[in-house]
């Protein structure tokens, strides 16, 4: 599995034709938003995060970044938290699910997860 810094640098190393290069990305990205594992899935949507920073369309991803959003460990939450910022607008469909989660770690005692939460709302409302 590569990770965003490798992403980075194959996207520079691929200067004359990044398009291939990102479509291979995409592809496995694809295939790791499925895993199980939230390492793993976590990995894949900080990556797609960057794709769509560069303009790629990751909106067939909404689920698996809900999926984050609801993790049990914070770190994953937070990656599932910005890429819902970042990729959700006012067609996205799973919006509606983001509701509860964003509700439960706006009561959370921890300020960085309350901080996250009020983030994403921020960019998602």
């Amino acid at each position: 599995q590569k990770s965003t810094e490798d992403i980075i640098n194959g996207i520079r190393s691929h200067k004359r034709d990044p398009v291939s290069y990102i479509s291979k990305v995409i592809a496995e990205a694809k295939k790791e938003v499925k895993s199980t594992n939230q390492e793993t899935k976590s990995i894949a949507i900080k990556k797609l995060t960057y794709l769509n920073m560069l303009g790629y369309n990751v909106s067939w991803a909404s689920f698996p970044i809900v999926e984050a959003m609801s993790a049990e460990r914070y770190t994953h939450r937070r990656v599932g938290m910005l890429a819902a910022a970042q990729t959700f607008n006012d067609d996205t469909d799973v919006i509606l699910l983001c509701t509860n989660l964003l509700k439960k770690e706006l009561k959370n005692s921890n300020n960085y997860e309350v901080g996250s939460a009020l983030s994403c709302l921020s960019n998602i409302a």
